[in-house]
C-alpha cells in the first residue's frame, strides 16, 4: 500500500497504476464474528464501538468481473457503521452469510470479520474484465447502493431490487480501510475542488436527502415549497437544508441549541425552531401522545412560515416525532421518512392523516441516477460537504462513539490511505471560485 500511495501522490499515469501489484492483505476496520455477543445485557447507549471495532490486516478478496479495486484515501462514519459496531438491531454477519448463497463471488463476503464503512473517496487501482467506463488512476467517490444488474427487479428503480444491499453494511469489504472492492456501478467522479476527506463524507447522506426531497421517487419538492427539517444540522438534515435552498424552497430547520440555530442562519436558513428551548413534550408518557403539544408545535411553525403549515416534513427521528410530523404537515402535504433513530414503532392520529389527505412516503438511500445527480451538484459547488472533524483510521472507534452519542454535527471524516488532511484538490481555481468559507462552513462545529 505504501507503493500505491507513493504512485498516487506522484501523479502516476493510468498504465503505471495498473501495473502496481495489489497487496495480499491491507489495513481495515472490522468487527469479529466471535464477538457478536460481547454487548449482551448492556444498554444500547453504553455499548462502546471502541471495544468492537478492530484495525488490522485483512486478506484481499478476489476481484469479480464487474468490480474494481480502489485505494481508499478517506471515508466517513454513518449510523450503519455504529449499528454494526454495537451489533444492533442484530449482528450483520447474517447479511454476509446470506450473500454466500449467491455463488462464487457472493461467497467471498462470508468471513469471520466484517469490514465496515459505506462512504469513500479514492483512486481506481485495477478493474475487472467487464468494467467499461473506469480505468486505473481515476479519482472517484463511491455510493453505497449494491445491486445485481442481472435481476429484472433492479431495472426500474434499483432501490426496489429484490437483492438491493448497502455496501459496507449488508456486504463485506467496506470503505473504512486502505483498500476496498466495489462494483463499477457504484463509482462516481470525485468533485475536483474537494479534498479527499471532504469528498468522502457526502455519498450516503447527500444522496439520501436528494432522493427524499428532489427525486421523482421522493417528495418532489417544488420551488416555493416549505419544508420542515428535523435535525437540520445533522448528517442528512444539513444536506436537506441545502437541497431546499438550492431548489427554491423554504427550509424550516428544527435544532436543539442556539449554536445550531446560528449555524442554520449562516447556511441561509432563516426560519428556525429550537425544540429544546420550546420544551416540546409530544409524549406525556410511554404510551400516550399529547395533541396539545402537536398544536403548540404547529403554531410555532406557522409563526416562522408566514402563517402557513408546511408542504413537506423531512422526517427521520421516528417514534419521538412522527405523530407531530403527521399533524403539522399541511392538508394534502407529504411526510417523507428514511429512518427511525428514536425508535421504529411509530404512532400517529389517523384522523388527522386520512381526513386531511396527507401522504406518508418511505425512502431508503438512492439509486445510481439519483446518487450521480447529487454528486454532480457537489461538483458544481451548489451543495457543500458537511465535514466537521477528521479522524485517522486507527481512531475509527472514537469517531463511531461520537456519532453513537450524537456528539457531532454534520459528518465525521476518516483518513484511510491519505497521510494528512487537505490533499486531493485537483482544481484549486474552482475551489477559490466556490469559496473556502462555503466549503468549510461546518469545520470545527
Amino acid at each position: 500500500m505504501e507503493q500505491i500511495l507513493e504512485a498516487i501522490q506522484a501523479g502516476a499515469s493510468s498504465d503505471d497504476i495498473a501495473n502496481l501489484p495489489i497487496p495480499e492483505s491491507y489495513r481495515a476496520s472490522f468487527v469479529k464474528r466471535d464477538e457478536a455477543a460481547m454487548f449482551e445485557g448492556v444498554d444500547s447507549w453504553d455499548k462502546d464501538p471502541r471495544a468492537s471495532l478492530h484495525v488490522d490486516q485483512v486478506a484481499t478478496p478476489e476481484l469479480a468481473p464487474d468490480e474494481v479495486y480502489i485505494a481508499v484515501m478517506a471515508s466517513s462514519i454513518n449510523f450503519n457503521t455504529v449499528w454494526t459496531s454495537i451489533f444492533e438491531p442484530l449482528p450483520t454477519f447474517g447479511f454476509l452469510d446470506r450473500m454466500a448463497r449467491d455463488g462464487e463471488y457472493g461467497a467471498r463476503h462470508s468471513r469471520d470479520e466484517h469490514i465496515v464503512g459505506s462512504d469513500a473517496s479514492g483512486v481506481v487501482l485495477k478493474v475487472g474484465a467487464a468494467v467499461r467506463n473506469w480505468k486505473p488512476g481515476d479519482e472517484v467517490t463511491v455510493h453505497c447502493n449494491y445491486v445485481d444488474d442481472q435481476d429484472p427487479s433492479a431495472h426500474d428503480d434499483s432501490m426496489l431490487a429484490a437483492n438491493q444491499k448497502i455496501w459496507g453494511f449488508e456486504t463485506n469489504f467496506g470503505a473504512l480501510a486502505d483498500l476496498s472492492v466495489v462494483k463499477a456501478n457504484q463509482l462516481m467522479p470525485k468533485p475536483t475542488h474537494l479534498t479527499w476527506e471532504e469528498a468522502a463524507v457526502n455519498g450516503l447522506c447527500s444522496a439520501t436527502s436528494y432522493r427524499m426531497l428532489v427525486s421523482d421517487n421522493g417528495a418532489r419538492m417544488k420551488q416555493g415549497d416549505s419544508v420542515l427539517i428535523w435535525g437540520a444540522t445533522g448528517g442528512i438534515g444539513g444536506y436537506a437544508v441545502q437541497y431546499v435552498l438550492n431548489g427554491g424552497g423554504r427550509p424550516i430547520g428544527v435544532v436543539s441549541s442556539p449554536e445550531r440555530a446560528e449555524l442554520l442562519n449562516k447556511m441561509g436558513c432563516e426560519a428556525v425552531i429550537d425544540r429544546k428551548a420550546a420544551g416540546y413534550q409530544f409524549w406525556s408518557d410511554e404510551y400516550t401522545q399529547d395533541e396539545s403539544e402537536w398544536r403548540r408545535f404547529g403554531k410555532d411553525i406557522r409563526a416562522v412560515n408566514g402563517g402557513e403549515d408546511v408542504d413537506i416534513v423531512f422526517e427521520h427521528p421516528g417514534r419521538s416525532t412522527m405523530g407531530a410530523s403527521i399533524f403539522a404537515v399541511k392538508r394534502g402535504g407529504t411526510v417523507v421518512t428514511c429512518a427511525a433513530t428514536s425508535g421504529y414503532m411509530v404512532e400517529f392520529d389517523n384522523r388527522h392523516f386520512w381526513m386531511k389527505l396527507k401522504k406518508l412516503l418511505s425512502s431508503h438511500f438512492a439509486n445510481y441516477a439519483e446518487s450521480w445527480a447529487a454528486n454532480k451538484l457537489l461538483d458544481q459547488g451548489r451543495i457543500q460537504p458537511l465535514l466537521t472533524d477528521v479522524y485517522d483510521l486507527d481512531h475509527v472507534g472514537d469517531a463511531a462513539l461520537a456519532v453513537h452519542h450524537n456528539e457531532a454535527e454534520g459528518k465525521l471524516g476518516v483518513l484511510c490511505l491519505a497521510p494528512a488532511e487537505g490533499l486531493g484538490v485537483s482544481d484549486p481555481e474552482k475551489r477559490e471560485r466556490i469559496g473556502e468559507d462555503k466549503i468549510t462552513m461546518f469545520r470545527g462545529v
